[in-house]
C-alpha cells in the first residue's frame, strides 16, 4: 500500500487529503496527473475544495482510494488530560440519554459529538503580543 497527499491553501488557510494506492506511482507521474486534473477542474467543481475534487477523479480513473471522512470507522480524540479523551460521534447523532440509568450514572463510556462535521478546518492567525502596547 502506497500513500499520497494533496495540499491546498496558502499561509492563511490550509486543507489536505490523503489517498492510497496498491501499486506505486512515481512522484513525477503523480504530480503530472494532479496538475492535469487541476487544470481541468479548477474553475468548476462540486466539492468543498479543489483537492477533494482532484482526489475523487484520482479514485475514479487512476486506482487511488480517497481516504475521506466518510470512510472513517472510528475517530478518537487523544489528550494527556483524561477528560479530553473520547470517541467522536461520526454520525453527528450525539444523544444525551445514552447509557444513563435511573440514578444518573453512565453504564458506558461517554461518547461526545464533534461539533459540525467530523472534519475540521483550521485558521492560522499571526499574533504579535507587543502590537497593542506602547513602549
Amino acid at each position: 500500500m502506497h500513500f499520497y497527499e494533496l495540499h491546498e491553501g496558502d499561509a492563511d488557510l490550509f486543507y489536505d487529503v490523503v489517498l492510497s494506492r496498491d501499486e506505486e506511482m512515481g512522484a513525477d507521474e503523480f504530480f503530472t496527473i494532479v496538475q492535469t486534473l487541476r487544470r481541468q477542474l479548477q474553475d468548476s467543481f462540486d466539492t468543498d475544495t479543489l483537492v477533494e475534487a482532484i482526489a475523487e477523479q484520482l479514485e475514479r480513473h487512476y486506482g487511488f482510494v480517497f481516504i475521506s471522512d466518510d470512510r472513517l470507522t472510528a475517530a478518537v480524540n487523544v489528550s494527556k488530560i483524561e477528560d479530553d479523551n473520547f470517541l467522536a460521534d461520526l454520525d453527528g447523532a450525539g444523544d444525551d440519554d445514552r447509557g444513563e440509568d435511573e440514578g444518573g450514572e453512565d453504564d458506558e463510556p461517554e461518547e461526545r459529538a464533534v461539533i459540525g462535521d467530523a472534519d475540521y478546518r483550521g485558521v492560522y492567525a499571526q499574533f504579535d503580543p507587543d502590537a497593542g502596547s506602547q513602549n
